[in-house]
């Protein structure tokens, strides 16, 4: 039985009608594929395996998950290595440089380097070292960024209300925070802000912690902040319970740059979890069935991004969006 389809892709060179080359035999052993993720299943795996399934492509495939801790990742190779997959598919900075290491600094007896691989939730893949370039990777992996740039994410923000001085809280140990942060500063001159920072204390042992998260979202109020701005921080993100409640008491209003934050900002501008799963299967679709080499691939991000205006909390904040807004943008009710 032989199965072709068309359907719709959205990647960086946009939405395309797209027939793949591919010839996928049902009948043909299963695709083994691999997935470690960060912190469970989301969205992203379903819509990955949810294009795989409506290509007719036959795969097996085995998760595991770090569950919050990366260090984890290494006994996970060891299973990796066992089974030996097609693919290996991971989520999120920090698992994807645990299993494929830095493109300048990979080591074959610590790192998957010999398996094809596909990445996810990479906010910035250059600067956190995952690739070199978005063009290609260098080597045998290839994947994709959930991240809106921060310039639209920042024009969004204008477009809602107006600001001179924007709030960050980040975890200083994430290098994607750190490199996002960097940019946001380079904008400020460019864009008319001030931005003002802080960070996420770290213990000991030099873990983060949120205990102090409420005093550190008064201190950015003090100091003029006018919009907090949730990045996709990893550990921000894990403890948004002590920090969204602490901006809304203040009424400092949230912005937020991932889906999973959507209930606790006023705005967001995201690519949706479920599209960029999407977007991945037709990666490993080029891989696994086309034997397209993964540094062929381009590192993308999607061009099609959601605007989500919360409305209970526009109501609690009283900061009501522009009506012209409300023509194109996505408005949670509940």
């Amino acid at each position: 039985m032989i199965t072709r389809r068309t359907l719709l892709v959205t990647g960086a060179a946009g939405a395309a009608s797209l027939t793949a080359p591919y010839i996928v035999r049902a009948a043909d052993k299963p695709f083994t594929i691999f997935e470690i993720t960060y912190r469970g299943e989301t969205d992203v795996e379903r819509g990955f395996r949810d294009y795989l399934d409506q290509r007719g492509i036959p795969v097996n495939i085995i998760h595991r998950s770090a569950d919050l801790d990366p260090s984890r990742v290494p006994a996970i190779l060891e299973e990796v290595r066992a089974a030996k997959p097609d693919l290996v598919y991971t989520w999120g900075t920090p698992v994807t440089l645990a299993t494929f290491g830095r493109f300048d600094d990979a080591d074959d007896g610590t790192h998957i380097t010999d398996i094809p691989g596909v990445f996810t939730m990479v906010s910035t893949p250059e600067k956190a070292g995952v690739v070199e370039t978005r063009a290609t990777s260098g080597r045998n992996i290839t994947g994709t960024s959930h991240v809106v740039p921060p310039e639209p994410q920042l024009r969004a923000m204008q477009a809602y209300q107006a600001f001179d001085t924007l709030g960050v809280l980040y975890t200083p140990t994430e290098p994607n925070s750190v490199a996002i942060v960097a940019e946001l500063r380079e904008l400020g001159p460019v864009m008319g802000f001030k931005l003002v920072e802080a960070t996420f204390p770290l213990d000991g042992d030099g873990k983060p912690h949120a205990d102090t998260a409420p005093e550190l979202v008064a201190g950015l109020a003090e100091q003029g902040a006018q919009w907090l701005y949730y990045l996709p921080d990893t550990f921000l993100s894990q403890n948004i319970d002590k920090v969204a409640p602490a901006a809304t008491a203040l009424r400092l209003p949230g912005f937020s740059a991932v889906e999973l934050l959507q209930k606790d900002a006023l705005i967001s501008l995201v690519s949706r979890y479920y599209s960029l799963g999407q977007l991945n299967g037709y990666k490993a679709e080029q891989i696994l069935v086309g034997k397209v080499p993964p540094q062929d691939i381009p590192i993308e991000t999607l061009q099609r991004f959601a605007l989500i205006i919360n409305m209970p909390l526009a109501k609690k904040l009283e900061l009501y969006p522009p009506l012209g807004m409300l023509s194109y943008a996505n408005v949670l009710t509940d």
